[in-house]
């Protein structure tokens, strides 16, 4: 049992004086009641200022009265039980509900009531100290309202402080990334990182928010089994009332599907599906940012245009399947022999067309060269040895891209008329 015994040292007068100045100053509300519980029960015999404006109440029409004035419909019945348990028992109590203001409206407050003791142990009152808790629950309240909202939304949020360190994500989050909040609480956000953007990404992310400014992106991210995904962000600063931030905001969704399908169809639209090459719209892009760059910089470029031979008669014999296996061998042996900036496009149904950058002649023919040898080494196990016929032309000033590929064709077509399995270069 916690009970309070006032003794009476030879300075009582001053202690006293000290202590009730103490009471009458204090913040919180205090009352003291008479020890009587039978009848009305304890009477209050002192309140102080914090309690009159606490109740609405004047101490003149306090003193005297019971608490029991200050009960209503939403005072808790289980609560006061308690209370009088302890009171009879001479224990301390501490406990909440609501009470009625005198103008009826109600407020939450918080009791803790001790008994007071004589020298003897026997209980002279009871001190309670009491605090309206209603503007804190209510807080608390919207504060709890407002972590059920987040975690209801579908979006991934997560909120930091001033240096970076993470106060709060919702269950978004966690399904995301697969990290728990307790696994992030307090952590900077680096460890979702991927690497796949560069540093002047984040650099540009940094100095966003240094100017206090919103940062949107599609972040690269790295979940925590190891896999990337993909999730439209956006990171906002959260600034006081002096403009100083003091948080930051993020919210993303995951784009992950999103990306994945634009990747498809973009490959599909730019992308020969049986080859894996450029398709021939692809590859006109291609040779006309080359015959620009060209232009611009002086700088010779090479095409190779090549053609598979007898290609309709190993369809005839053979059937599609073949043809579609042999199609797809040479585009492989075709994009193993290129660099990485050269750009190759099927052409036609058995014709590819590759534009060499930055290529003179006697490298383009070098080239159309290995791979006619190449190929022509290869025995297929049902076709045999398949052959190409490849041209070769060079860029030269103020042809264009047209005259250039119409060069090549004839190229192609000298090759093809001198034998088939050659190759010729434009003059």
């Amino acid at each position: 049992m916690t009970s309070s015994v006032l003794p009476v040292p030879a300075h009582a007068p001053d202690q006293l004086g000290l202590l009730e100045a103490a009471v009458t100053q204090a913040f919180n509300a205090v009352v003291i009641t008479s020890a009587v519980l039978e009848g009305d029960g304890p009477l209050i015999v002192y309140c102080n200022p914090a309690f009159c404006v606490m109740t609405g109440y004047t101490a003149a029409e306090l003193l005297g009265k019971s608490p029991r004035m200050l009960q209503g419909p939403l005072t808790d019945r289980d609560v006061l039980a308690t209370l009088r348990d302890c009171l009879y028992s001479g224990q301390y109590f501490q406990g909440s509900t609501f009470n009625y203001r005198k103008d009826g409206s109600t407020y939450l407050v918080e009791w803790n009531i001790s008994p007071v003791l004589d020298a003897q142990g026997k209980i002279q009152a009871f001190v309670s100290v009491q605090r309206d808790i209603t503007a804190k629950v209510r807080a608390e309240q919207r504060q709890a309202l407002l972590a059920r909202a987040l975690d209801a939304t579908p979006d991934a949020v997560l909120i930091a402080d001033q240096q970076a360190n993470i106060l709060f994500v919702n269950q978004a989050f966690e399904h995301l990334t697969g990290y728990s909040s307790a696994e992030v609480l307090g952590c900077a956000p680096r460890f979702l990182q991927s690497g796949q953007h560069p540093p002047a990404f984040y650099q540009q992310l940094r100095d966003a928010l240094g100017h206090g400014e919103s940062f949107q992106a599609t972040f690269a991210s790295r979940h925590k089994d190891g896999r990337l995904y993909h999730i439209a962000q956006t990171i906002t600063p959260l600034k006081d009332q002096t403009g100083v931030v003091q948080h930051y905001v993020s919210v993303g969704r995951d784009v992950t599907e999103l990306i994945a399908r634009t990747r498809e169809l973009r490959q599909q639209a730019h992308h020969d599906a049986l080859t894996g090459l450029l398709n021939r719209r692809a590859g006109e892009k291609q040779l006309q940012l080359c015959q620009q760059a060209a232009q611009a910089e002086h700088r010779v470029y090479s095409l190779i245009m090549g053609d598979i031979d007898e290609f309709k008669q190993i369809n005839d014999r053979f059937g599609h399947e073949v043809g579609d296996r042999i199609l797809q061998h040479c585009a492989k042996l075709l994009s193993a022999s290129v660099r990485s900036d050269d750009a190759i496009a099927r052409w036609g149904g058995e014709e590819f067309l590759i534009v060499l950058p930055g290529c003179p002649r006697d490298a383009a023919q070098e080239l159309a060269e290995h791979i006619r040898t190449a190929l022509a080494a290869h025995e297929d196990a049902i076709v045999g040895r398949v052959t190409m016929s490849l041209g070769v032309a060079t860029w030269r000033q103020p042809e264009d891209s047209t005259e250039l590929l119409r060069r090549t064709d004839q190229a192609l077509y000298l090759a093809k008329q001198s034998g088939r399995n050659q190759v010729a270069v434009a003059p």
